[in-house]
């Protein structure tokens, strides 16, 4: 019995160290001009109220995908503090060197954690986290703001602060907005999507990030490899793979969140994103009478995009709705209405659906595909 424990233990160590040890990579299109990095900005330890060793947050992200993170404890609420000691900049320390071996960016942070208003705000690029241990909030957020830190409001209809589920902004936004100590707002928590909060990034241009918010390990949450269910993903569209890289382009507000199989972002980032997704194999088609035509369209592609028509074009039968499916080529099946039809169209546009620049619309797009047919007596001559 006691041999065949120890087997036990040893298979289960190896596969344990077999994941821990194969890094899934994000299907994600080359843009030109930018770097994809993949980040999640709100994390959390044993060193505040997670149940997570600082290192193995940084294993977790390397395995799962990620090219940057930031660990963000808590400054006031340390249930473990009786067995792990108050300091604010330990976590960061401890998972530095794992960081550096598997060449992730780890970036040093922590949530200032008060009730609502303001409710709780992540400090990330801070120097010196002790400063932001302070009684009053607002001096929390001057304190990393000074420090040139990067400031967003998480979760802001967390149903702890707001039963009903329902973000609201205050007066106490305002006044840090007004005083810039607020740059972004976290639109994705773990599950959850915040459309109003979406709505006031977009008013105010403030960045959209998309996080985890992880206090268990992650694979409690999210299913690990081969199975693989994503966490949220803030895409920074970084010029560079660096922390300065990242940190330029979340002050620019240069992100696309993935949630679920959505993507959400400006317009102008998310069509750089689809059009450099897809690829269509047959761009120009010549209809005859009333047969049908297929035109091929690859998706390069881990997400599958939801497309409707926009407006239909005089002459031609298309698909109300079609799948552009993950990693495969589709048939999109076009044809004349009528054998008489004449038919020049440059372009055929749909809306995508699960692009969402903001709460309930979609991205326009349209397919870059010419279809010519001439009516059925010019056809003959």
């Amino acid at each position: 019995m006691y041999i065949r424990t120890i087997l036990v233990i040893l298979f289960l160590s190896s596969i344990l160290s077999a994941q821990q040890n194969n890094r899934r990579e994000f299907r994600f299109p080359e843009v030109p001009g930018y770097i994809l990095m993949k980040c999640d900005l709100h994390l959390h330890t044993v060193f505040s109220d997670g149940n997570v060793w600082p290192d193995t947050r940084v294993v977790e992200a390397w395995r799962d995908g990620f090219d940057a993170i930031a660990i963000t404890d808590h400054f006031e609420y340390t249930p473990h503090k009786k067995d792990i000691p108050g300091n604010f900049n330990r976590s960061f320390e401890l998972a530095q060197q794992e960081a550096e071996m598997r060449n992730i960016i780890l970036i040093k942070g922590g949530e200032v954690t008060r009730k609502m208003p303001p409710g709780h705000c992540n400090a990330i690029f801070t120097k010196d986290n002790d400063p932001l241990n302070t009684s009053e909030w607002m001096d929390a957020l001057k304190n990393a703001n000074d420090q040139g830190a990067f400031i967003f409001w998480n979760h802001p209809g967390w149903k702890g602060q707001q039963p009903d589920g329902i973000e609201k902004w205050y007066g106490e936004h305002t006044e840090i907005f007004n005083k810039g100590y607020l740059h972004a707002i976290e639109v994705v928590n773990g599950s959850e999507y915040y459309p109003l909060a979406h709505k006031w990034a977009l008013e105010k241009n403030l960045t959209l990030v998309g996080n985890s918010d992880s206090h268990d390990p992650i694979g409690m949450e999210y299913e690990p490899l081969p199975g693989f269910r994503h966490r949220p993903v803030t895409i920074v569209l970084s010029e560079e793979s660096t922390d300065a890289g990242i940190r330029n382009s979340l002050k620019a507000g240069r992100t696309i969140i993935y949630h679920q199989n959505s993507l959400i972002g400006k317009e102008e980032y998310l069509k750089l994103f689809f059009y450099n997704s897809i690829k269509v194999k047959n761009p120009d088609v010549l209809l005859k009478d009333k047969e049908p035509q297929f035109i091929q369209i690859a998706n390069n592609t881990e997400l599958s995009y939801e497309l409707e028509l926009s407006e239909k074009i005089e002459g031609l039968l298309l698909p109300d709705k079609i799948t552009l499916d993950a990693e495969k080529t589709i048939l999109l099946p076009i044809r004349a209405a009528t054998a008489e039809s004449e038919v020049n169209v440059s372009g055929i546009k749909y809306n995508v659906k699960n692009l969402i620049p903001e709460p309930g619309k979609g991205v326009t797009i349209e397919l870059p595909v010419t279809v010519k047919k001439m009516s059925g007596d010019k056809a003959q001559k």
